[in-house]
């Protein structure tokens, strides 16, 4: 009689362990008979080539023989190897795959085309030759594109580690081998058994009758003995078919593969990436027709078409198949709180227009799985754009508290809702195992409001997206008991199905989505986030300028082209640049290369443009002009350079040498008043009000204007804060409280260097105080007086700054250089202000957000480094104080104490980040009443955008002055104005509410319009609009705004 043994769960489970481990025990287990009948290749031969050369270039080279144990390199050098492959008699009629391990990514090429990626990574080793050879061909000529990197780059001390440039790949593997579909079916079989057993809970009996099985099927199986292989199989087979019942979770399975469009490689190798990776998921499609794959980024799809049209061809016919579905909708996945409202608008514009163009549809799901936070302002920006409905993942990764939901409303400060939802599996690289749908059950935090999650699978940023491995996994869940059921869906069917099964029960949440990690990310690299802001301002003023010329063109019948191509162009190198890796500082320092190169071209081509818009270059009738690119009348002092050979050169000898200042540069200071989007003849005007500088005997320094006195002392700091005639000093008069002090605070984390900065740098302070030489007195008026100052912030790093009042300005402002030379230190500026209030007030995109100046809660302190943009405020009734930047990010209020982050020094991913030479602006500006009503916005928006002299063409019949566009309310800004995407003889005009209430706004256009209408995102007339609230008479443009509310209007000329 058979004796009946008991199991021990721990032995039995690693017994089916090691009976399919791909280490221990391969020659007598199962997964040692995976492949087999192994034959060399016929011949292998290998070109180094220089650089990512093409494959027409590359098959041209010279080859020469090579053989398995050879190592290639440098780091991020690219070798081509020829295969030619004979497959013997005794592997006819079966299966026979090309294993090839070079132990780094590489690209599988066949008759000019990408055939299939290859990674040692994740043991991505084999290309089954049938997907090349027609029936009973056993010959076949391959290329193998190897690109010397892993997956995740080279770092030299970990992941996220400077790259190791000299690092060498050795072949290891390059043979053709006989793969038994039959082993690795119970090989799957196996491992998901061996899995339920393993993570099912100890109460549930399913998991002991998985257990059970799958000894059951090791005793079963005689390796040598064919016919067992069958019976071992049924078994699986019968326990798999046992059903679910009704009410069990549902998983919505899609593939993915997360690709960064740049990070710890650079933008070069992302364009392979792709390749590699979307040819893999070709291939899978062929196979498995029920297969689906999303993927986002309209970039990454417009690289494949400009490198890869063959595999482009493929994809596009499998997305009208509905397999390959483009989502998201934008041009990258940028990051989500450092771009400007009008960018977040032109990455759906050009995302979206570009699945329109390509593949006739728009997307109806925003997809931002990995970005360092979500702006407030996101969920009206897709409602613009026709999205309803979020999905993203980060959050799970906050320190500090969980995210309550996973299914929810999120609404915006507009009010704006949609449908969000985070895979509770905390993961977008899922493989199809059964402990990761266990988790995505058991995190899930909406249980009884919806049965229902995504669960993304595929290993993304080159891994090659989904496996055949993972397919087959999944269909053995597919609706297996004691697991939720498993089904291959699309976004749209999830969020549908979840939108017909919600009857009010699911949550909303306010506001942003903040993580709680990765805020240093708002300051790494300040260069870059320098350049980001000001590219913003110059293709604003580009397209005001062009759309100006274009509208004057049509009417005079003149010969003017508004630069569509190539403002289409430098769009989307600045929409790059936002990739959530790029713009935020975290990827190595060849990417930083590639994108200051960007930069630079978006600069240049910016100021040819706007030139050319101006009429420059005509020289009869040219005349020096002062530009105002913002909506409201201006009256500040303006900088006029002197560079010899200028046209008007003799203009600028003419004027009254009483009306100007010339500043320690030699450059000319002129007050000058300019209409709203306009222009004015340079003209300066008498400076009424004077501002002025004392030196007092206690060695410290008086700067007054009109508008407010500063009282400095002999380090640039802050003593006193007066608003004119006021007696309330607005900075604190705690003893030890400066304006202005400088701080330097350790800036160790944990593990992700660049993203992170930890709550405990907070105890680390150290003030600025060493002066390097006194404080001099530069300017003394009457426009414009300055106080500069140098000062040691370590033996290798220095400040010099020059403090400044000009005359009719209500800030005083701090014109700073920093030679900077720092190991993970953390320099800010504080402003100790003597306001009472509970919260702080942050711009954001298109308004402005709330957060709290206290730490009464974990949700408070855990947000001890928030994101803004232009200007941050705190206020009480009557009185407040604001601080203004022209390229920061990142800010602190905490007990009236704001902080504007400026400077950090992490040194990985790229060692050399933010070492060097630093110059930014920033201000202080104390105000009576509200922010709003004082203007704060708009300074903060003229620091940004200052008041621009050139020299250009005027009619005769021009008048001296001229407002293009203004509005009546100062609470409404109109931030952009350019041309139509689909007519040239239409403008758009985007306007938004600033306040943050309801109103009116009456706008001038100067010029004669045919028509106007409200437009979406897309520049698409709102047919079924039925706000009602548009009226028009001769040239003026009434409408009603609710608050934070964004309107585009399509106005014909």
């Amino acid at each position: 009689m058979e004796e009946v043994t008991r199991k021990n769960k721990r032995t039995t489970l690693e017994r089916a362990d090691k009976f399919i481990s791909p280490i221990y025990f391969k020659d007598v287990n199962l997964r040692g008979r995976l492949y087999n009948q192994h034959h060399p290749l016929k011949a292998l031969t290998h070109h180094a080539a220089r650089g990512r050369i093409p494959y027409d270039q590359a098959v041209r080279g010279k080859f020469t023989k090579t053989k398995i144990g050879q190592s290639f390199g440098p780091t991020w050098s690219t070798h081509w190897f020829q295969l030619e492959i004979e497959i013997p008699d005794a592997m006819k009629d079966k299966e026979v795959h090309l294993l090839w391990n070079s132990n780094s990514e590489a690209l599988v090429w066949h008759s000019g085309n990408p055939i299939q990626g290859l990674s040692a990574d994740y043991d991505r080793i084999s290309f089954p030759l049938s997907t090349v050879l027609g029936k009973n061909e056993t010959r076949c000529s391959l290329y193998v594109e190897m690109a010397c990197n892993a997956i995740l780059g080279e770092g030299k001390d970990s992941m996220i580690g400077p790259p190791n440039m000299d690092k060498s790949f050795t072949l290891s593997q390059a043979e053709i081998a006989v793969f038994d579909r039959e082993v690795y079916d119970l090989i799957i079989d196996i491992e998901t058994l061996h899995d339920m057993a393993k993570h099912m809970s100890e109460e549930t009996e399913r998991g002991y009758q998985a257990l059970y099985t799958v000894n059951q099927m090791i005793n079963t199986l005689d390796l040598d003995n064919r016919e067992t292989y069958a019976k071992a199989h049924q078994l699986a087979e019968r326990f798999f078919q046992q059903k679910n019942g009704d009410s069990q979770h549902v998983v919505y399975a899609m593939g993915h593969a997360h690709m960064d469009s740049a990070w710890l490689w650079p933008y070069a190798e992302t364009i392979r990436k792709c390749a590699r990776s979307w040819s893999c998921t070709v291939r899978l499609m062929e196979k498995y027709p029920d297969f689906t794959f999303t993927c986002s980024q309209a970039q990454q799809y417009e690289w494949v078409k400009d490198n890869y049209p063959g595999l482009y061809a493929k994809i596009k016919d499998l997305v009208r198949e509905g397999r390959f579905i483009p989502v998201g909708g934008t041009w990258v996945e940028m990051d989500g709180n450092v771009p400007s409202g009008e960018s977040f608008v032109r990455q759906f514009l050009y995302g979206q227009r570009f699945f329109m163009k390509e593949f006739g549809k728009k997307c109806t799901e925003f997809w931002l799985p990995d970005t360092f936070g979500y702006s407030p302002q996101l969920p009206q920006i897709m409602r613009i754009f026709g999205i309803k409905r979020f999905l993203t993942q980060k959050l799970s990764w906050s320190l500090v508290n969980k995210f309550p939901h996973h299914t929810f409303w999120w609404e915006g400060i507009d009010g704006s809702r949609v449908l969000s939802h985070f895979p509770p599996g905390d993961s977008y690289h899922m493989t199809g195992k059964v402990e990761e749908v266990l988790r995505t059950v058991k995190n899930y935090g909406d249980k009884g409001r919806s049965g229902r999650s995504v669960y993304l699978f595929g290993y993304g940023d080159g891994g090659n997206g989904p496996s055949e491995e993972m397919l087959m996994r999944m269909s053995r869940l597919k609706d297996v008991d004691g697991l939720p059921k498993v089904q291959q869906k699309t976004p749209t069917e999830y969020f549908a199905d979840v939108e017909r099964e919600d009857s009010g029960n699911l949550c909303r949440w306010r506001g942003e989505l903040y993580l709680e990690l990765h805020n240093g990310t708002y300051t790494t690299h300040a260069k870059v986030k320098k350049m980001n802001r000001l590219c913003e301002f110059l293709l604003h003023d580009v397209e005001f300028m062009s759309s100006v010329a274009l509208v004057q063109c049509v009417s005079r019948n003149a010969s003017y082209k508004y630069p569509t191509d190539e403002l289409h162009r430098l769009w989307k190198l600045l929409l790059l640049n936002q990739f959530h890796d790029v713009l935020p500082g975290t990827s190595i320092g060849m990417v930083y290369e590639d994108a200051h190169q960007y930069y630079e071209d978006i600069v240049s081509t910016c100021k040819r443009l706007f030139l050319e818009a101006i009429g420059e270059n005509k020289k009869s009738d040219s005349v020096t002009l002062a530009f105002n690119c913002l909506g409201w009348q201006r009256k500040e002092v303006v900088t006029i350079n002197n560079p010899s050979g200028n046209p008007a050169k003799k203009q600028r000898k003419s004027l009254d040498e009483k009306m100007v200042q010339h500043d320690r540069e030699g450059n000319t200071l002129a007050m000058l008043s300019v209409p709203s989007y306009g222009y004015s003849v340079l003209k300066p005007l008498k400076c009424e009000k004077p501002c002025s500088i004392e030196r007092n005997s206690d060695g410290t320094f008086v700067l007054c204007n009109e508008f407010l006195s500063a009282k400095i002392d002999n380090m640039g700091r802050i003593v006193a804060l007066f608003l004119d005639g006021e007696e309330r000093n607005a900075m604190s008069s705690e003893s030890g409280c400066y304006g202005n002090q400088f701080v330097l605070y350790n800036d160790v984390p944990l593990y992700w260097d660049a993203w992170d900065v930890m709550d405990y740098h907070l105890e680390t302070r150290k003030p600025v105080v060493v002066s390097i030489k006194e404080a001099v007195i530069e300017e003394r008026g009457p426009l414009r007086v300055s106080l500069g100052v140098k000062l040691r912030v370590s033996d290798q790093s220095l400040i010099q700054q020059v403090i400044s009042l000009e005359a009719g300005c209500p800030y005083l402002r701090f014109h700073t250089e920093v030679d900077w030379h720092e190991n993970r230190k953390f320099l800010k500026v504080e402003f100790p202000t003597s306001v009472h209030s509970m919260s702080a007030t942050y711009e954001v995109q298109f308004g402005h957000h709330q957060r709290t100046n206290h730490n009464n809660t974990s949700w408070d302190w855990a947000q001890f480094e928030v994101f803004g943009h232009k200007w941050a405020a705190i206020s009480e009734h009557n009185f407040g104080v604001a601080i203004l930047n022209d390229s920061k990010y990142g800010y602190s209020t905490r007990d009236g104490v704001m902080r504007l982050s400026l400077l950090r020094s992490p040194k990985s991913p790229d060692k050399e980040a933010d070492m060097g030479a630093h110059s930014f602006t920033y201000a202080v500006m104390p105000f009576q009443g509200t922010f709003q009503s004082a203007g704060v916005i708009q300074a903060a928006y003229e620091l940004n955008s200052p008041l621009g002299v050139h020299t250009g063409g005027l009619d005769k019949s021009s008048p001296e002055s001229n407002s293009f566009f203004s509005a009546d309310n100062p609470q409404v800004i109109l931030e952009t104005i350019k041309k139509s995407e689909d007519s040239d003889k239409a403008l758009v005009l985007r306007l938004y509410e600033s306040f943050g209430g309801h109103t009116k706004v009456t706008l001038k256009v100067n010029f004669d319009f045919k028509d106007v209408k409200r437009c979406n995102g897309l520049e698409e007339v709102l047919e079924g609009d039925t706000s009602n609230d548009l009226e028009v008479k001769g040239n003026l443009i009434t409408l009603s705004f609710k608050p934070f509310q964004v309107v585009s209007l399509l106005l014909d000329f």
